[in-house]
């Protein structure tokens, strides 16, 4: 009799499931079927969508710490990424110690007529993104992982900007080999990408995109 209970309840529990997902796909049909066409690339009811079309490159900053909290969250977002393999050929070093980047943009600067820590753009939160060496497609993933912080960041209210420049100041600083092991990446791994973070301190529009360079191929 309990054989007969037990075999009654695995059907019961397996005919609901069944209904349940059934009564899913009907629904999200029954909304594709009545929904509005979208009349916009970018004007889409979509917080997805809308998160991402509102992203911007923020160059001016408040000098406002953005809490560990907060960053570890997008941090989070970040090493959830895609990436080749699921290597996760990424290191990220987050300096948010004003005192820390100082002192990195000081030796950067070092033996140079201008002062080249200028191109953090004063965020007060500086990630620097290394790739592992050892993998082809590393540089991606790590783009993958930058795009992902960004997006984040910017549902949660924190501007962001993507650098290239600093990693060229490093790398061709003479100074490079304290700033690298201040930053304390394993052995293999290379400096490819900084992010900055912080509250924005201004608004900035959107700059056009060229549509010509997007086809499709029949």
């Amino acid at each position: 009799m309990k054989s007969v209970f037990r075999n009654a309840k695995i059907t019961f529990a397996t005919v609901l499931r069944r209904i349940l997902c059934g009564l899913s796909i009907v629904a999200v049909a029954s909304c594709a079927s009545n929904s509005e066409p979208v009349e916009s690339k970018s004007n889409a009811e979509n917080p997805v969508i809308e998160n991402i079309m509102a992203r911007r490159s923020i160059r001016q900053y408040k000098q406002q710490a953005v809490a560990r909290d907060t960053m570890n969250l997008i941090l989070e977002c970040g090493i959830n990424a895609p990436n080749g393999q699921n290597k996760q050929s990424w290191e990220v070093r987050v300096v948010d110690n004003k005192a820390t980047l100082d002192k990195i943009k000081e030796l950067m600067s070092e033996g140079r007529d201008m002062n080249v820590g200028s191109c953090f753009r004063n965020a007060p939160v500086m990630t620097f993104i290394a790739r592992d060496k050892s993998y082809d497609f590393s540089a991606y993933d790590c783009g993958l992982l930058a795009e992902n912080m960004m997006l984040s960041a910017t549902s949660l209210g924190v501007g962001s900007i993507c650098l290239g420049s600093p990693v060229r100041f490093i790398m061709d600083s003479p100074r490079k080999d304290d700033i690298l092991s201040m930053l304390g990446f394993s052995e293999g791994y290379e400096l490819c990408l900084c992010v900055g973070f912080g509250y924005p301190n201004e608004s900035p529009a959107a700059k056009p995109r060229d549509w010509n360079k997007v086809k499709f191929i029949d």
